[in-house]
């Protein structure tokens, strides 16, 4: 049975995209929402039960009890798969917070045209609760040392990062007792993988 025909307005919010999906299927140009429709999904793969880890697969598992070349059940190859997930989505993410780290870090170097610190009294409150120093101090400066505690952040191999302080107390005292207290996001993400 044949798919209705969803409308621009259906595949799409946004309404560039909607004014160029019409012109394109007229000129023949394919875009991903034609695509998804007809993708037929791998079952087994689309369960999260394909292991593409080495290379002695992949290894499908379509039944408890079996298990893959290196002894994976589909229990553990299902938990490998989302664990990657989280930490590819992770690693994404977070380099959006490293980019802000670095356009801090331009604003206060005067590297940045068009930006500049809008905020000051914002600007002190945050590095205050750093213990950066404020007194006497240009934003500028101020700007610059947050920026750099910011980046140290992200490779941090060892303890605590600076913003677990920020959590409600209630939070922190969740993390150290079940010891998930997060470390700098690299850190992280390489571990899971």
């Amino acid at each position: 049975m044949a798919k209705d025909k969803k409308t621009p307005e259906q595949l799409s919010d946004a309404p560039a995209a909607q004014e160029m999906l019409i012109p394109a299927e007229q000129i023949g140009v394919s875009t991903a929402f034609p695509r998804a429709e007809n993708m037929v999904p791998c079952n087994i793969g689309g369960a999260g039960m394909c292991c593409k880890l080495c290379g002695m697969g992949p290894c499908r598992l379509t039944k408890d009890g079996q298990t893959g070349v290196c002894g994976a059940t589909i229990d553990t190859i299902q938990a490998r798969n989302f664990i990657r997930a989280i930490a590819a989505g992770s690693a994404a993410h977070s380099d959006h917070g490293r980019d802000m780290a670095f356009t801090l870090k331009a604003v206060a170097n005067g590297e940045a045209e068009g930006y500049y610190i809008r905020d000051v009294a914002k600007l002190r409150t945050v590095a205050s609760h750093y213990d950066i120093p404020i007194e006497g101090r240009a934003p500028e400066e101020i700007a610059n040392d947050l920026a750099d505690l910011y980046l140290a952040q992200f490779g941090q191999q060892r303890g605590e990062v600076a913003p677990m302080t920020r959590a409600p107390a209630k939070r922190q005292k969740i993390w150290h007792d079940t010891k998930v207290v997060p470390r700098g996001i690299d850190r992280e993400v390489v571990e899971a993988l």
